[in-house]
Parts: C-alpha cells; structure tokens; sequence
C-alpha cells in the first residue's frame, strides 16, 4: 500500500492520501512525493484538473505524523529544520504555480498541514460532519507555516485568519462555509463525486482562459489596480485571439455548444 493513490479519470488526476490508519498524516517521503508531483503535472498535458482527498472515513489528512516527522526533526540541526520547512512550502507553491483547478474533497479531519494542503487548492468542497483545525500554536509553532499567513487572509479575512491561526480551535463544516472557507457542504459519500464533478466539468471547459483565471488572480495580490487592469487587458487580448474564444463564436453562429480545445 503506498502512501498515496493517483490516477486520471477523465482527464482529472485524483490524488488520495492513503495512511487512514493515521489519520492520512505526511511523512518526509510523501511530503517531497507531493512537492515533486505537482511540479510535474506542469507538464501532464492528459490532466486538466486535479481533485485531492483522504483515504477511510475519518480524515482528509491531519498533518505531519508525530512519530515520523516530530520524532525525527526534534533532533535535528537548525539547517535541517529549515531545508524541512522549505520543502513544506514548496509544495504549496507548487499547486499555487499549477495553471490547472485544484479541488480538496475534504472528507474528514483537514488539520495542521492538512488544513493548509485544503486552502492552497482552488476550490473546496466538505463533508457536513468533518472539521479544519489550524493547530500549529496548539503544539508550540507559529500559525504561520506552508504559506498559512499569506493565503487565508485572502481567503477569510484577516481577522478571521488571526483568530484561526492564533487560537487553533476547531472549526465545523457549517463554520467553515459560513465565513468561506469551503465552496459547498455534503454528505460524506458525496463529497469526492461532488469534487470529481467539477473538476471534470473545468477539465472539459477552456482549460486555457481557467489557468490564466488561475494566475491572474494569484499575481494580482501583489499588483496596485493600474498594473492589475493592465495584466488583465492583456491577457485578455491574448484569450480574444484564441481557438477556444473562436470556437465559441463558431458554435454560437450554428446556435450549438461549443467544443473547447485549451488553445
């Protein structure tokens, strides 16, 4: 059994975490794995978009596991503590670079790492009876980790995040939609289909103009709106000489769907 399933499906890779006996928590292995993974699928040009979840009933994933990464750092050097926290984030900046949808079907537990691996996606869908924990000041680190501080502001508020980070109580699904944290609750049992949906459903869409959607809005945190409206027209100029925003004209003159091709 590896620590990970990946297949495609529909031209969406699907990731599981596959540790349910731990509660799907990361080792060294899977951490790095990951990072290089979604480094990878830069370049799968059979995946369109990515849906990442948790093996068994119980967790999406609930961090670094306390034996094989706690256990092991605590004796560990300064330098190797911060190669460690280099890889962890790169791993964020790797799906945050990724120019295809990535969707958390968050079927359990999402906590520490988990929690931040589920807000680094683009989308999130969650069980009604499962919950997020930002727990790193529970256990003595900081709140900021993985790029925790820079992309649940964005996604809640400062406030909200300050009080996530800081305090690191639980937070339940019904929470967790009402200050946006999550895109929609489910059943458990719906929450992959739920996720698979929508990402075949973007798979099957302009995947081109979706990943400049994707990295225009990454880039434009760090833009004042000049060089926000200037991006955008240009990028758009570019989409408007596109096959997919040409075969949308072809299919509405002949009043059909249009078949887009990611060009």
């Amino acid at each position: 059994m590896s620590d990970f399933n990946y297949e495609v499906k529909d031209s969406v890779a699907i990731i599981t975490l596959n540790r349910p006996e731990v509660m799907n928590a990361l080792t060294l292995e899977v951490y790095a794995q990951l990072r290089d993974l979604f480094e990878t699928l830069r370049y799968e040009d059979a995946v369109k978009a990515v849906v990442i979840t948790g093996a068994g009933e119980r967790a999406f994933c609930s961090g670094g596991d306390v034996h094989k990464i706690i256990g092991v750092m605590l004796d560990r050097d300064m330098r190797a503590h911060l190669e460690f926290c280099r890889m962890t984030g790169a791993l964020v900046r790797n799906m945050r670079l990724l120019q295809k949808p990535i969707i958390a079907a968050i079927n359990g537990t999402a906590a520490g790492a988990g929690a931040v691996i589920a807000i680094a996606c683009d989308l999130r869908i969650m069980a009604d009876d499962a919950k997020f924990a930002f727990l790193f000041s529970r256990v003595g680190l900081t709140g900021a980790d993985m790029g925790a501080a820079y992309l649940l502001p964005r996604i809640i508020g400062q406030g909200r995040a300050l009080e996530l980070l800081m305090f690191g109580d639980d937070v339940d699904a019904r929470t967790a939609e009402r200050i946006g944290l999550v895109n929609r609750l489910a059943p458990k049992d719906q929450v992959l289909p739920l996720a698979h949906e929508w990402a075949a459903r973007l798979a099957k869409g302009p995947t081109l103009s979706i990943g400049m959607t994707k990295l225009l809005v990454n880039n434009e945190w760090t833009m004042d709106v000049n060089a926000a409206i200037e991006a955008e027209a240009q990028a758009q100029a570019l989409l408007m000489m596109g096959e997919d925003h040409r075969a949308f004209y072809d299919a509405f003159m002949e009043k059909r769907k249009p078949e887009f091709m990611g060009r």
